[in-house]
């Protein structure tokens, strides 16, 4: 079997696959966009995908109709997750002075976490840690002791990147405002399997990635939402031109854009954009429900195998699947050992220090069939090869 043949693809959490229609939506774009309209297609006014500098704010809303339970003119695409993630905590904690902690649970992950001691080391404030179960993640319970008047800001994870876990985001948000705290939501693992309803439950600000269940390519440009109501006031600390007021006068001084445009900062990644498209339109031509369903089905699914063929793995994720996204992760001690082995049968799961495997379970693209023979090849090699 040559080494690049894929029978089994459980990795659709860290990458997802292209679709058909990318792969001629990206062609046409070198060809007949870049290649034919050159210059003129930041401007706009003609077919496809012209008007390039407003694409990141079209794609946006798209995005924030089908996905996120979003209103126009609140969600935007551009920069990494990283940069994007600095933006929002810089700005949320400008807009709470006088506070002095920021909140995260450790289990996060480590780009949040990393960010957040950044902007604490910076602007002299302190991170109080929420602990969790490693195979849970953050609830009310465990979150209400770490919240005070001194909060400005709590950070975390929709699903866990790790175990899985769903987190309840409108109990969490609302325990936090009621604290008088602002809330980033990290969406990198729901964002396009789990209906998130950002405005319905008073979310402040939040983050994605697209290149996972939004099949935005590799390295494709992240998303950021920003509540209406925290516009106005909204000053994020990275003051490049496309998010200024007035960008081609190319005047002194910086002035902010109107509205979700303020939190852009350089030219947009057009061709980094295109891919996510037809994700986000493949998504809104069957509902997000029913993604939903095929994710809770795939998991319980691969679950079952696990119980049956894994014995001795550890399930490191919640089984109950109102609990749980799209992945899972089991534990054994000689997953290590196996993982070249398997991915040279083309079995593509991926592993998570110390001793997981995560399978991540794209409900569009992964097949029954591929779950149940990644499941049982795990267990034929576990079985035969010694722990490293």
């Amino acid at each position: 079997m040559r080494d690049d043949t894929v029978v089994a693809y459980l990795d659709g959490n860290s990458l997802g696959r292209p679709l058909v229609a990318s792969v001629d939506r990206v062609s046409e774009f070198m060809t007949a966009q870049w290649g034919g309209r050159l210059i003129r297609g930041w401007s706009g006014g003609a077919v496809g995908e012209e008007g390039w500098l407003d694409l990141g704010q079209r794609i946006g809303d798209d995005l924030g109709r089908v996905v996120l339970g979003a209103a126009p003119g609140q969600t935007t695409i551009g920069d990494s997750t990283t940069v994007l993630l600095y933006k929002l905590v810089r700005a949320a904690v400008e807009l709470r002075p006088g506070r002095t902690e920021l909140v995260i649970d450790r289990d996060n992950f480590p780009t949040d976490r990393y960010v957040l001691e950044g902007i604490a080391a910076e602007r002299g404030l302190t991170v109080r840690w929420v602990e969790t179960d490693a195979a849970a993640g953050v609830t009310a319970e465990a979150l209400a002791e770490h919240l005070s008047l001194s909060t400005a800001l709590v950070v975390l994870s929709h699903v866990s990147y790790r175990s899985g876990f769903l987190a309840d985001v409108h109990a969490l948000t609302t325990l936090t405002h009621d604290a008088g705290a602002l809330i980033v939501w990290d969406l990198c693992h729901s964002a396009g399997v789990v209906a998130t309803e950002l405005d319905a439950c008073g979310v402040d600000f939040a983050v994605g990635c697209t290149y996972k269940y939004l099949n935005g390519g590799p390295g494709s440009p992240a998303f950021a939402y920003v509540r209406a109501e925290h516009l106005a006031d909204f000053r994020q600390p990275i003051q490049g031109w496309l998010g200024s007021a007035r960008p081609f006068e190319m005047g002194q001084g910086y002035e902010p854009a109107k509205g979700i445009r303020r939190l852009l900062s350089g030219t947009p990644p057009v061709i980094g954009m295109l891919a996510m498209r037809d994700m986000i339109a493949l998504i809104e031509s069957v509902g997000i429900d029913a993604v939903r369903a095929k994710s809770v089905a795939l998991t319980e699914h691969a679950i079952a195998l696990v119980d049956a063929l894994l014995p001795d793995a550890g399930l490191a994720s919640p089984r109950d699947p109102a609990r749980r996204g799209s992945h899972i992760t089991i534990d054994h001690d000689g997953f290590e050992a196996v993982m070249p082995e398997l991915w040279r049968r083309g079995i593509i799961p991926d592993f998570r220090r110390p001793n997981g495997i995560r399978l991540g379970l794209s409900p569009l693209s992964t097949s029954f069939a591929e779950v149940s023979l990644g499941v049982a090849a795990i267990a034929e090699l576990v079985a035969v090869t010694p722990a490293a």
